[in-house]
C-alpha cells in the first residue's frame, strides 16, 4: 500500500526564482563566504555587458507530466533610485493554469530592485498565494553593513549576509550577465534564500542546438545543483538552456521533482530566427 503524501507535488514550481528560474543554483563550495566570480580553469574573467534590455519581457509555459500547469513571466525595467542611481527592477509572476486553479490556485508575484553599478540586490518583495497559503516577504539588503532586514508576515529579523549576496530573483540575471558561455566555465555566488546564505556554483555543460516556437537556436546548457528544496522541490539537478548570442535568453528550464519533471518553455519575448 502506497503512502499518501501531505505536500502537493504540482505547485512546487511556483516558488519565486524558479530559476534558477531562479535559476537556481548549485552546491556548497566553502564553509566561509567568498566573492562572486566567473572562472575558466581557475582564472577570473571580466563581466560581460548586460545582455537584457530595458523592457525585456519573457513568458513561459510550465508543464508537468504533459499537463500545462501554469504561466510564468519575467520583466526587466530600468529605473532611477535614491540619489539618481541607476537600477533595474526585475519582476516575476507565476500563475496556475485554469485546470490547476480549480483545485490549487496559485498567483505568486515578486519584485527585485538591483543596483546597476554593483549588480547587487537592494530590495526584494514576494507575495505567495498558493492554495490556502498566503505569505508576504520583504527583504532590504544593506551590503555595506553585511545585513539584510527580512520581514515575513510582519515579523522582522536582522540577518548577516556576505557582501556579494544575490537574492532568489537577481541570481538568474547575474548568471546571464557574467557567466562565460564556454564548456567547463563555472560561476560561484552566494544566494540569500529563506533566511539562509547558500554557496552556489553554476557550470556550463555543453553547447546544444534546440528548437521551439522561437526557432532553432544554438544554446548553452547550464547545470545547477540545488543545495536546498523549496523553489522546485527538486530531487536532482536543474538545467537551463540559454541562447548562445548577445541576448543570452533562457529558452528552456527543466527540473526533476518527486514525480516526473517540470519544464518551463519560452513562448514569447524572443522571436524565431529569420530565414537565411
Amino acid at each position: 500500500m502506497c503512502c499518501r503524501r501531505n505536500v502537493p507535488l504540482l505547485p512546487a514550481w511556483f516558488h519565486p526564482v524558479w530559476l534558477l528560474i531562479a535559476l537556481i543554483l548549485t552546491t556548497v563550495l566553502h564553509s566561509s563566504p567568498s566573492p562572486s566570480h566567473a572562472t575558466i580553469d581557475g582564472q577570473v574573467l571580466a563581466s560581460a555587458p548586460l545582455p537584457f534590455a530595458n523592457g525585456e519581457r519573457l513568458s513561459y509555459d510550465v508543464t508537468w507530466l504533459g499537463l500545462r500547469a501554469g504561466l510564468a513571466t519575467m520583466v526587466v525595467q530600468g529605473t532611477l533610485g535614491e540619489g539618481g542611481r541607476q537600477q533595474l527592477t526585475l519582476a516575476m509572476t507565476a500563475r496556475s493554469s485554469p485546470t490547476v486553479t480549480k483545485f490549487y490556485p496559485v498567483d505568486n508575484r515578486g519584485v527585485s530592485i538591483v543596483d546597476l553599478d554593483s549588480f547587487l540586490p537592494r530590495h526584494m518583495t514576494f507575495a505567495r498565494r498558493e492554495g490556502k497559503r498566503f505569505n508576504d516577504f520583504d527583504y532590504t539588503f544593506r551590503h555595506a553593513e553585511g545585513l539584510v532586514t527580512a520581514v515575513k508576515d510582519g515579523k522582522t529579523d536582522e540577518l548577516p549576509i556576505p557582501p556579494d549576496a544575490q537574492d532568489a530573483m537577481s541570481c538568474l540575471y547575474y548568471v546571464r550577465k557574467v557567466l562565460p558561455f564556454v564548456p567547463g566555465a563555472s560561476l560561484a555566488m552566494t544566494v540569500h534564500h529563506d533566511k539562509k546564505n547558500y554557496k552556489m556554483e553554476v557550470r556550463v555543460e555543453a553547447l546544444e542546438t534546440v528548437e521551439g516556437v522561437w526557432g532553432k537556436r544554438q544554446t548553452v546548457r547550464v547545470v545547477v545543483i540545488m543545495p536546498f528544496q523549496g523553489i522546485f522541490l527538486n530531487e536532482g539537478n536543474i538545467r537551463v538552456w540559454f541562447t548562445n548570442d548577445e541576448h543570452r535568453i533562457p529558452v528552456r528550464m527543466k527540473a526533476k521533482v518527486v514525480v516526473g519533471s517540470i519544464v518551463a518553455e519560452l513562448t514569447d519575448g524572443y522571436g524565431p530566427a529569420s530565414p537565411s
